[in-house]
């Protein structure tokens, strides 16, 4: 399959546009710490082995290539539920964000031996793509799922782990995105029209899906 990539910025205009007066002060700092976060090593809220599950799911899920730019997401979840924060709501078939993720973590390394009697982060990608599609067609086999709506979770997961992704200036800048550029209001808002400091694609590029 042939796609066409339209996604080619120029490298680093979204962190040095964070640094003019079209971003607020609070802003850059939100933005500034996200850069500036480290890769968490030692989990805050997960045990060990259920955060090293979650580091692989983040792989699987949202693909990362660049290691000079990576989104910690797994340390970001990590870091939320240790603080106790969300996102203020949720369904009524699910638990609390804490008890719903470490669950469903476990539901898919059980489904992962169940099926391959390996361990979900070491399973082949293949293979791990077909685990979380099970989980994400509500058919994932083990006992997690009797309790735990396995559709549900998939979805809630990988909501929070796109929120995550692209709140992160290295995202907005894959995808030149410059919505926190907002200190001055906007003038260009007719159709394909940019405002003078948004960044502009460079090429579009036939790439091979394999």
């Amino acid at each position: 399959m042939i796609n066409v990539r339209d996604d080619h910025y120029p490298n680093g205009t979204v962190q040095a546009l964070m640094q003019t007066d079209n971003v607020t002060a609070n802003t850059r700092n939100v933005l500034q710490n996200r850069i500036d976060r480290k890769y968490k090593i030692e989990p805050e809220f997960f045990d060990a082995e259920i955060f090293q599950i979650l580091r692989a799911v983040c792989m699987r899920l949202i693909p990362q290539i660049n290691p000079d730019r990576m989104v910690d997401l797994a340390g970001c979840l990590d870091g939320i539920l240790a603080e106790g924060k969300g996102n203020g709501w949720r369904y009524d078939a699910m638990p609390e964000d804490g008890k719903a993720f470490m669950t469903g973590l476990y539901g898919i390394d059980k489904s992962a031996v169940l099926k391959y009697q390996k361990n979900f982060h070491l399973l082949t990608a293949n293979e791990q793509d077909l685990i979380l599609a099970s989980v994400q067609s509500g058919e994932a086999t083990g006992l997690t799922w009797d309790i735990l709506p396995a559709k549900l979770f998939f979805e809630e997961l990988l909501a929070a782990l796109v929120e995550l992704y692209y709140s992160h200036p290295f995202a907005k800048e894959d995808i030149g995105e410059v919505a926190m550029a907002d200190a001055k209001g906007w003038q260009k808002i007719g159709l394909n029209q940019l405002e003078a400091y948004e960044p502009k694609i460079v090429k579009a590029e036939l790439y091979a899906t394999p």
